[in-house]
This record gives C-alpha cells, sequence and structure tokens, in this order.
C-alpha cells in the first residue's frame, strides 16, 4: 500500500549543506575529476569509432557498450554493496576500471585499436563503474545525516554535470590537438584522486550480531524485496522507459554533430558541454521544483519538455539553435534521473539499499542501453533526424504510462526500528536449521473482521518483502473470532533477519493490526522447525532436543514477531 505523503523539501542551508561534510567533500571533488575524466574518454571512444566506421549503430554501441554492464551485473553489484565493506569493494571497482581505460590508452598508442577491441575496452571501463554504482550511492547516506541525503544525491547529479558541461569541450579539444589515445590516458590518470579520496575515508561500520548473509540469498532478498514494494517497482518502470525513450539524444549525438551540424570533434564536445550546463542548471532548480512540483506533475513536466527538445535537435541545423535545445533538454534529463533516485533512496532500508539502487541503475542504463542500439539502427535505416523524431514524440506521449502507473509521493527514508530480542527458545537450532514455520493467534471481535483484514493486506507485503515466503491469513469457520497469520522463513538465521528489518512505519502497521486483538490473552506466537519425513535426527542422550520436537512459542503483546 502506497501512503500518500506530502513532499519532502531540502533543510539545512539547501543544495550546499552536504558540503560541510568532510568525506563527503573529499569524494565529491575527487568524483568530480573522475567524471571529467570519464566525458573525455566517452568523446574520445565515440569519435575514435567514427573514424573507423561510418556505421551510426556501431556509433551507438559505444554508449551501449559503456552502459550494458550496469543491467548485467546490477543486482549482483548490488549484493555485494550490502554484504561488504562500500569503500573497499569501490577501490576494487575503480582498479578494474583504471585497469580497461589503460589497456584501452596502451592498444590506442600502438595503434592496435579496432572496433570490436574500443567496445570490448568499454564495457571493461564500464563493469567497473557498474560494480561501483550501487555502492557509492548507497554509500552517501554514510557520509551525510539524512536529512541532507536529497541534497546529497543531488549534488553528485551535479558533480556528473559539470563534468558533462567541461569533459566534452576539453574532451574535443584533447581529440583535435592529441587524438584519442590521450583522452584514454586522462581518463585513466583522473580515477586516481578518487582512489585517494576513498582509502582516507575512515568509514565507521556497526557490525552485525548475525552473520552475513550467502551471497546467493542475499540476491533474492533484494528481489523479493523489490517485488514486493511497490513504490519502487513503478519508479523502475518508469525510469526504463525514460531510458529506452529518451538515450537517443545520448547515443546519437555524434552523428547530430558531424551529419546534421557538419561538424567534427569540437562541434561534438561543444553539443556534449550545452547538455551538461543544463543538467547542472536543471540539478541547481531540483530544490524548487520539488517545492511546487512532486512525483507525477514533475516527471510529467520532464517528459513532455525532454520530448520537445529532441524535436528541435532534430529539425535544427544550426549549432546555436541545437545548443539551446539540448541546455533544456540536459536540465530536464537531470531532473527527472534525481527524482527517480532520491525516490529509490528514500523508499529503501538501509540493509537493502544497494540492491534496490542497483536494480534502479540496471533498469534505467538497460532501458539507455537498449534503446541507443535500437535508436542506432534505426538512424541507419533512416537517418538519424527520423530515429530523433521518433524519440521526441515517443517521449510526449510517456507521460500517458503515469495513469497506470504514477510516480509515488516521496517521504522520509524507511529507518530499521530498533532490533527486538531473540526469542526464547527450547530447542537446539543452528543458523542454517529450517524451514521455520511461524503462527500468529489474533482474537477479534466480529465487527472488527472487514476492518482487520483490510490491515492484514497492509502487513503482507512487507513481511514478504523482508523475507517472509508462503505468507496467509487464515479464519477459523468454528470459531469466527480466531484468526491465523502464517508464513514460512528459509532459516532460522533468515527468521532473525526478517524480524529485525522492519522500519518504524512498518513495525506500526503491524501493530495497527495487533490492535485489534481482544481477550485477556495476548497474541499468540508460534514458531515451529518443520522437517520433511526421514530428515528427523535424534539424539539418544538428550531426546527431549531433537530437532523435529516441539513448536517454539511466546506471548507477545504489541511486539514484532
Amino acid at each position: 500500500m502506497i501512503h500518500p505523503r506530502k513532499p519532502e523539501t531540502f533543510r539545512g542551508d539547501g543544495i550546499t549543506a552536504p558540503l560541510r561534510h568532510v568525506t563527503f567533500r573529499r569524494v565529491w571533488l575527487a568524483g568530480l575529476f573522475s567524471n571529467t575524466g570519464a566525458l573525455i574518454r566517452s568523446v574520445g571512444a565515440a569519435w575514435a569509432m567514427t573514424q573507423m566506421t561510418s556505421s551510426a549503430d556501431m556509433v551507438a554501441l559505444v554508449q551501449t557498450a559503456l552502459t550494458i554492464p550496469v543491467m548485467l551485473i546490477a543486482m549482483p553489484a548490488g549484493a555485494i554493496a550490502d554484504m561488504h565493506d562500500r569503500r573497499i569493494v569501490s577501490l576494487i571497482s575503480l582498479g578494474i576500471a583504471l585497469t580497461g581505460a589503460s589497456a584501452l590508452t596502451a592498444f590506442a598508442w600502438l595503434d592496435m585499436v579496432t572496433p570490436v577491441l574500443l567496445l570490448a575496452f568499454c564495457f571493461v571501463v564500464g563493469t567497473g563503474v557498474a560494480l561501483m554504482d550501487p555502492t557509492w550511492q548507497s554509500s552517501i547516506s554514510e557520509q551525510v545525516p539524512p536529512d541532507a541525503l536529497p541534497a546529497a544525491v543531488a549534488l553528485n547529479g551535479i558533480s556528473y554535470n559539470i563534468a558533462r558541461s567541461v569533459g566534452p569541450a576539453i574532451g574535443g579539444i584533447v581529440v583535435a590537438t592529441a587524438g584519442a589515445v590521450a583522452a584514454f590516458a586522462i581518463n585513466a590518470l583522473l580515477y586516481l584522486p578518487l582512489m585517494l579520496a576513498l582509502l582516507f575515508w575512515k568509514r565507521v561500520t556497526q557490525p552485525s550480531r548475525l552473520p552475513r548473509e550467502q551471497f546467493s540469498r542475499a540476491i533474492v532478498s533484494g528481489v523479493r524485496y523489490i517485488t514486493n514494494s511497490p513504490s519502487i517497482k513503478i519508479v523502475l518502470v518508469r525510469s526504463m522507459v525514460t531510458g529506452l525513450v529518451g538515450g537517443s539524444i545520448i547515443a546519437l549525438m555524434p552523428i547530430v554533430a558531424q551529419d546534421l551540424l557538419h561538424g567534427g570533434a569540437q562541434t561534438y564536445g561543444v553539443l556534449l558541454s550545452a547538455f551538461g550546463l543544463g543538467a547542472v542548471i536543471g540539478a541547481l532548480y531540483i530544490p524548487e521544483m520539488r517545492k511546487r512540483l512532486s512525483g507525477e506533475p514533475a516527471i510529467r513536466a520532464c517528459a513532455l519538455s525532454m520530448g520537445g527538445s529532441l524535436l528541435a535537435v532534430a529539425l535544427s541545423r544550426s549549432l546555436v539553435l541545437t545548443a539551446a535545445a539540448l541546455v533544456l533538454a540536459g536540465a530536464v534529463w537531470m531532473m527527472a534521473w534525481v527524482l527517480f533516485n532520491v525516490g529509490v533512496q528514500l523508499s529503501a532500508p538501509r540493509w537493502v539499499a544497494g540492491r534496490s539502487l542497483a536494480a534502479y541503475q540496471a533498469a534505467g542504463s538497460g532501458g539507455i542501453a537498449i534503446g541507443s542500439w535500437g535508436w542506432g539502427n534505426l538512424a541507419d535505416a533512416a537517418g538519424v533526424e527520423t530515429a530523433l523524431l521518433a524519440s521526441g514524440a515517443l517521449m510526449l506521449l510517456s507521460p500517458l504510462l503515469g495513469l497506470w502507473l504514477p510516480m509515488p509521493r516521496i517521504g522520509a527514508r524507511g529507518e530499521e526500528a530498533e532490533p527486538l530480542e531473540d526469542p526464547d527458545v527450547q530447542l537446539e537450532l543452528a543458523g542454517r536449521s529450517g524451514p521455520l514455520v511461524v503462527e500468529i493467534e489474533y482474537r477479534v471481535a466480529q465487527e472488527n473482521a472487514r476492518a482487520f483484514h483490510n490491515a492484514m493486506q497492509a502487513v503482507q507485503p512487507f513481511r514478504q518483502r523482508n523475507g517472509a515466503y508462503g505468507w496467509s491469513l487464515a479464519r477459523d469457520i468454528a470459531d469466527p473470532e480466531s484468526w491465523t497469520e502464517r508464513y514460512h522463513c528459509p532459516t532460522w538465521f533468515d527468521y532473525l533477519r526478517q524480524r529485525n528489518r522492519a522500519t518504524h512505519s512498518e513495525r506500526a502497521l503491524e501493530q495497527a493490526a495487533a490492535a485489534f486483538h481482544i481477550g485477556s490473552e495476548p497474541v499468540l506466537v508460534r514458531r515451529m522447525l518443520e522437517r520433511p519425513f526421514g530428515s528427523v535426527r535424534w539424539r539418544d542422550d538428550n531426546p527431549g532436543h531433537s530437532e523435529n520436537a516441539v513448536l517454539l512459542h511466546e506471548n507477545i503483546p504489541g511486539r514484532g514477531h
């Protein structure tokens, strides 16, 4: 269930407030250098491809090679971000990107780069970025306080788009004067400041009292959380559609510079700079926009503006007019993606933040990657003008999706409630003991049956997204006041994790349902170890502690189950 909330505005001193925090400021500045290097490399790679082949789809595949790894490894990357030290994961990810950039530089220096090799090295660099993205994004909340999180997310976007506004221009100059190899070398060198900033980050961690989840189970937990979170699912679909339809502007920009404006590398750099400048303007305007619009109206306004900009770029033959359209396109593109990003960050609790952001990045980047390939093929078949006109028309129609999947309003981030004490048990259990069956018995007055049932429909999705499966609610036909909630957890440790993952709002829903309970006895919770036939292991010296034995139960008034 999605509850409407008032839009949250930036507090403190506005968008610059996160820069007061030393770690965030240091990483942000280093990231600015890294992003600038990445944009310089993108100019070099795209232009190098245009020099090796006249095929528009091969040029568009450069963008696909850089973004497709995000879609392919996003969920494993998100699980790694949630399971391991995010600082170490970031350093390893940067090492992979640095290796790919260095190898590309060496091959270009030796004049051994072919279109296939260029795409392969771009894929390696993209893999490093894909592994780092969910780690980077989810670590923002560790570097700034919660009230500064939206501003910090926007500042990260500003960092990239400041780089976009100057990096392509620098890249165009570098490529025009020193060739693509110089652009690749600068990209490799500018990864180093960010690696140093991460080395200086003294990350404070709170070790869990439970062992780390297995990698495969962590992925399953992330998928289960996302599939049972309506707000996150809506953001994923909308971001994928935006990337799929609007990604043409990024993928086809080298062709726009060459075919529509009859320019060279410097013209391409100017176009990218205009897009980046618009993105910076858009990011700076986000606090004001969120005061006036939120959720669906904001995304609708961005989509309509983006569609108009695409049509203008398709029809323009003037560098000034095209650059002006790209400034607007960059502004609304930036605003839409920040709204998507903040929507996910503030919808997911910390334990699954990396996996949720990874899914969002996979959806957006996957849309851009697939769209880039499709728009490149259409440009080959019908021309770049036709491809951009089609993209613009579809972008103008995309707000219709909001009739079925309206963007949720953004509220405060759901933080985990205080951990519960482990239940008392009279059975020897290992962490892997399971499956565990949980039954919660309520007594509800018959006149409150419908209201209780509705309350339990709100309990179901948060039980499932936190790790429970096979959830059901049953009413005793012989005793209509008796209701039984039932669900499974794979193991004892999974159950302990599930009962302590609830956020404050989810714990409130649980307590609201328990408030319908009547009678002198509190809500009864039974925890039973399910043992398939033939799997029972008795201990002769202590048969009372067999794993097939008694149920584990307790009476819990108003506590988590």
